[in-house]
């Protein structure tokens, strides 16, 4: 009995300790509750300015989003990254305080037009198999000349003082070539086998582990923007001029020449005496539209890009291309096989051979064809939407509307879409990023993208 009494009593206390600490937990979370009340939430202030933030996705094996994680992890079980498929934070510019406002992507490699306070250079990432991104020694005094560089770092131009507002105005990557436009001119770096650095070639020169960057000569000093083909480059003058070196196998040059031209010469054709406000070219196809939004076009047509003027496969010369019922052109980019056009009403035409934006039965256009609106977001909820900048890859295209969204289509190969996935997208579609786009820059199998956002 005596033990059934000492059970009783047993039980009868772990209940009423049970009991306790049950009422304990609800006064803990009745407290809680009142402090939440309690608190101040603070909302973003109507003159907040929002930050400007970098974004990179697509092929990171050899460098060319510049996280340096991804190819040396911080902790020994991680693996590397050689893929990135949705957008990335670059925090390496949070974290310095540096600004990005201009942006080119080459083969495998990225260039940075960057602020940090009042200082302005150049920071660059990936491939340096051809001093394209200039001569890195790590450790210093150790000869050890860095072939591929994982994280962003400084390009020493020679005769411009990193003060001056906006030294470096824009930058251009080609295969293996890299353009600066500087407030004191322009200068590129890499290689040069073709003459696409703005210099005559040398026979036998080699390019690895160099410092050779040099001023390009024989331009005019008011060049406004500067573009990388994969081994020619162009100039566009603030007056309308444009220039050209480089390699002219399929006539990218323009000048009326399927040879390479070491020095930038002046192109003729049906561009002379007509202001030309913006030229592309990704590959070998070059588009340049004039101030009255008239499009003309030169180089590789083998996939029906300039097929409106000519039947052969390779046009030497500019031409004026007889583009009807797309409006006024403002902007103009090509790809490896596709050429792409904005409106001045922010609507986008198509064609070419590939991943058009049209869906999979489409792969064949021989003129320019509207991407509907619908695409790029513009519904009944919002009705005035319209697509402010476009960009051309290889085989992946891409486009920024007014309200900051950031759509993508096309060969998804590395994730270069930034969609979480590798196969192909056939049409438009929107990329998730916690920020509001303005400026998107494809390359051959990586993405970046300038943004801005409040966190």
């Amino acid at each position: 009995m005596e033990a059934i009494f000492r059970t009783t009593q047993l039980l009868k206390s772990c209940r009423l300790c049970q009991t306790v600490r049950y009422a304990s937990g609800s006064v803990r979370r009745r407290e809680a509750r009142e402090k939440r009340k309690e608190q101040v939430v603070q909302y973003q202030s109507v003159k907040a300015t929002p930050a400007e933030r970098v974004y990179v996705w697509g092929h990171a094996a050899a460098g060319a989003l510049g996280v340096r994680s991804y190819l040396r992890p911080e902790k020994r079980h991680q693996k590397p990254v050689t893929v990135q498929h949705r957008p990335a934070r670059l925090r390496f510019m949070d974290e310095n305080d540096i600004e990005v406002y201009n942006v080119a992507c080459g083969y495998g490699f990225t260039l940075f037009a960057t602020k940090r306070r009042r200082r302005h250079l150049v920071f660059a990432t990936g491939i340096n198999t051809d001093s394209q991104l200039g001569y890195h020694e790590y450790p210093k005094n150790t000869g050890r000349v860095l072939d591929y560089i994982i994280e962003p770092v400084p390009v020493d131009i020679p005769g411009i003082s990193q003060t001056d507002n906006k030294a470096v105005l824009q930058v251009a990557c080609g295969r293996a070539h890299s353009v600066f436009l500087t407030k004191v001119g322009v200068f590129s770096q890499g290689n040069n086998a073709y003459g696409q650095c703005g210099r005559p070639s040398i026979e036998g020169e080699s390019f690895q582990k160099v410092s050779n960057i040099k001023r390009v000569e024989g331009i005019p000093e008011n060049v406004s923007k500067v573009v990388c083909g994969q081994d020619h480059t162009l100039f566009l003058t603030e007056d309308g001029q444009v220039y050209s070196c480089g390699l002219g196998a399929d006539g990218q040059t323009g000048l009326q020449t399927f040879e390479s031209v070491g020095i930038p010469q002046q192109l003729k054709g049906d561009i002379e005496g007509v202001k030309i406000v913006d030229i592309a070219s990704r590959a070998d196809c070059v588009l340049a539209v004039s101030d009255t939004g008239e499009v003309f076009g030169w180089g590789n047509s083998e996939y029906s890009q300039l097929s409106m003027v000519t039947d052969e496969t390779q046009v030497s010369v500019p031409k004026h291309l007889p583009i009807i019922n797309c409006g006024k052109i403002q902007k103009v980019a090509t790809g490896g096989s596709v050429c792409m056009l904005l409106n001045d009403k922010g609507q986008v035409y198509v064609w070419g051979y590939g991943v058009l934006g049209k869906g999979p039965k489409t792969n064949m256009l021989k003129i320019p064809s509207l991407l509907p609106p619908p695409l790029f977001g513009c519904n009944e909820l919002q009705p005035s939407v319209k697509v402010v900048d476009i960009s051309c890859g290889m085989s992946h295209l891409a486009a920024v509307t007014d309200v900051g969204d950031l759509y993508t289509w096309g060969k998804g190969k590395y994730g270069c879409l930034g969609i979480h996935k590798t196969d192909v997208q056939y049409f438009p579609l929107k990329v998730a990023m916690p920020a509001f786009t303005h400026m998107v820059e494809c390359g051959v199998d990586h993405t970046v993208a300038l943004c801005r956002s409040f966190s």
